[in-house]
């Protein structure tokens, strides 16, 4: 396994979920000089995207990259110049441990194989679908008056065409969904901008509440949703 990334490898078909944010994992050798507990907060992880993912995967007959470490060591979900590649502050938490962290190391350590891979992976498909997963948490503790009102939210930046497909289905589904606020992939679209607009790849980005897919029950709900509403954009865009 390498360490800037996890594979899942359900099957060929062409379709390739990405999760960012799905390992709460930090490096021995990285001190981030924070409480452990955080590492359980949504400062640290996208809560349930890893299981989701992984489910997904499975059900599609595709595979999955499932970033390999924690957001707080690298944001895969950052452009390689952005702002917060390094968070030294996060809801309202200090991370210490990243103010003289050495960047470029980190980069070419997880940021660069993880994205790699991804754009290696999508070399071998001849007509690609993404889906980017990742989770939410309702409530910022440094803003808790942000509504944030979805059970799902979804993210594109200049590319909608899935999101218009998978809207209503999720809504016909029982999901309270709509675009993603306070904040959309026009603003945080990083990994979706470099491998899927930027190529002309069709793809849905798609943010859970964290606390409908914290457990087992949950996890496997909304990967049940999620499936057939994947497989619809990808035959009507693929």
């Amino acid at each position: 396994m390498n360490e800037a990334y996890t594979e899942v490898d359900g099957g060929d078909l062409n379709i390739l979920i990405i999760a960012d944010h799905a390992s709460a994992h930090v490096p021995d050798d990285v001190d981030l000089g924070i409480d452990a507990a955080l590492l359980n907060d949504h400062i640290a992880v996208d809560i349930g995207v890893a299981e989701v993912s992984a489910l997904l995967a499975e059900e599609l007959r595709c595979k999955a990259v499932l970033g390999g470490v924690s957001r707080l060591v690298i944001d895969l979900n950052r452009e390689d110049d952005a702002p917060g590649l390094l968070p030294v502050m996060s809801d309202g938490h200090v991370i210490p441990g990243n103010r003289h962290a050495d960047l470029a190391e980190r980069m070419i350590r997880f940021h660069h194989p993880y994205h790699h891979h991804v754009a290696w992976l999508l070399d071998g498909m001849s007509s690609p679908f993404l889906l980017s997963v990742h989770s939410f948490t309702p409530r910022l503790a440094s803003d808790p008056d942000q509504k944030r009102p979805w059970d799902i939210g979804v993210l594109y930046n200049q590319d909608d065409r899935a999101a218009r497909i998978a809207i209503p289905l999720l809504a016909a589904a029982g999901l309270k969904v709509g675009d993603q606020l306070p904040y959309s992939g026009k603003v945080l679209n990083a990994t979706m901008n470099r491998h899927a607009e930027a190529n002309g790849i069709p793809y849905l980005g798609i943010e859970m509440r964290q606390d409908l897919v914290s457990d087992g029950e949950g996890q496997r709900h909304f990967a049940g949703i999620l499936a057939p509403v994947v497989l619809e954009c990808r035959s009507r865009l693929a």
